[in-house]
């Protein structure tokens, strides 16, 4: 198994996995949600990969079994960004039956290279309980600040 990064003719692919990861991280999602990602996310795809998202994928003959994006942003500079470029990482996910195989290792490894190249000054996550470990590893810390994660939902 190698990482390699999605193409045009993945989107419909990565939208599957995507709705799995949402239905494995939430436990469900209404029909409406479901509809709205189904129908908008390949546009989103189709503007922004291989622009300012990346992402690598995992393939088993044909089939893509493992996936990480990587979203960059340009903000003002800032010490924290020195050059203002950051990544987040976003819906690390293993089909179940390929876990445990080092498939988000290797992802999460070529991602960071990647980062590196493109000279981003940070690379942040949200990380669950099981991906501790990996991200550990990988060189994330825990992001400790004198600042509240805090966020606005549109009501």
């Amino acid at each position: 198994m190698k990482v390699e990064k999605a193409g045009i003719d993945d989107i419909d692919t990565l939208v599957e996995m995507r709705l799995d990861y949402l239905y494995e991280d939430n436990g469900s999602l209404s029909e409406h949600d479901i509809r709205s990602i189904r129908k908008d996310l390949p546009d989103y795809f189709r503007a922004h990969m291989n622009r300012d998202l990346s992402v690598f994928v995992i393939r088993e003959d044909r089939s893509i079994v493992s996936c990480a994006f990587l979203l960059i942003v340009e903000k003002p500079m800032s010490p924290a960004f020195i050059n203002g470029r950051t990544g987040t990482v976003l819906n690390v996910y293993t089909y179940p039956s390929y876990r445990r195989r080092g498939c988000a290792r290797m992802i999460i490894e070529t991602l960071l290279a990647e980062a590196r190249e493109l000279e981003l000054s940070i690379v942040e996550l949200k990380s669950t309980e099981a991906g501790l470990p990996l991200y550990r590893s990988a060189g994330f810390t825990d992001d400790h600040s004198k600042y509240h994660m805090m966020k606005w939902t549109n009501p």
